[in-house]
Formats: structure tokens, C-alpha cells, sequence
């Protein structure tokens, strides 16, 4: 069964930089639309960007657009998210996840991905 593992969280300081990385165990890791989500403490998990299998086309919410980049590399069935300038709003768990067949206007919803990682923790705090 594919597995997705977070790695990659930690402290970091205000306007500070963190990369996270998602490995899948699973050897059909290049067909999958990797998404990256978020929950703080006492909200609801929400959508933070997603990658396309094809092309690698790369869609963000609009709370971290400028600010994270997420890249894939098929070869190491790896996803990355690349976090710079950080908030302490941006302060969560982050997970990442994978779906196949995720149409355009769907790939912000996270029910859509069908395969999910146990999350990392993010704190940005001074």
C-alpha cells in the first residue's frame, strides 16, 4: 500500500524559510496531483497548493501565493514545499496528500485526494 511521509517541519523565527518534503513508498508516484494542506489549532484543515501529475502545474491559495513554491521530482517520488517569508498565522500541521482524476475546479478540495500523510508540524514564532 503507497504511503506518503512528511518530513521537514519544525521552530522557525518570523520572515524565516522551511522546506518541507513528502516521500511516497509507492512506485506510481508520477501519475499522482500532490496536494499540501494545513490545519492550525482550532480550524479546519484547508488547502495550501497542489502540483499536477501532467505538467506540473501548480495552483496556490491565495494566503501563501508569493510566499510558497511546490515542486515535485518523479525520480525521487518526492514533493516540496518551499516556504518563505513565514507568519505566525502559517503556523500548522501540514500534510500532504494524493489523487488521480482530480479535475481542475477540484483540486482545492481535499476529498478529492485519496491518499493521505501523517502530517508535519509548522510553528513560526519569535
Amino acid at each position: 500500500q503507497v504511503q506518503l511521509v512528511e518530513s521537514g517541519g519544525g521552530l522557525v523565527q518570523p520572515g524565516g524559510s522551511l522546506r518541507l518534503s513528502c516521500t511516497s513508498t509507492g512506485d506510481t508516484f508520477r501519475s499522482y496531483t500532490m496536494g499540501w494542506f494545513r490545519q492550525a489549532p482550532g480550524k479546519e484543515r484547508e488547502f495550501v497548493g497542489t502540483i499536477r501529475s501532467m505538467g506540473g502545474h501548480t495552483y496556490y491559495a491565495d494566503s501563501v501565493k508569493g510566499r510558497f513554491t511546490i515542486s515535485r521530482d518523479n525520480a525521487k517520488n518526492t514533493v516540496y514545499l518551499h516556504m518563505n517569508n513565514l507568519k505566525p498565522e502559517d503556523t500548522a500541521v501540514y500534510y500532504c496528500a494524493a489523487g488521480t482524476g482530480i479535475i481542475l475546479s477540484a483540486i482545492r478540495g481535499q476529498e478529492n485526494y485519496k491518499l493521505w500523510g501523517r502530517g508535519t508540524q509548522v510553528t513560526v514564532s519569535s
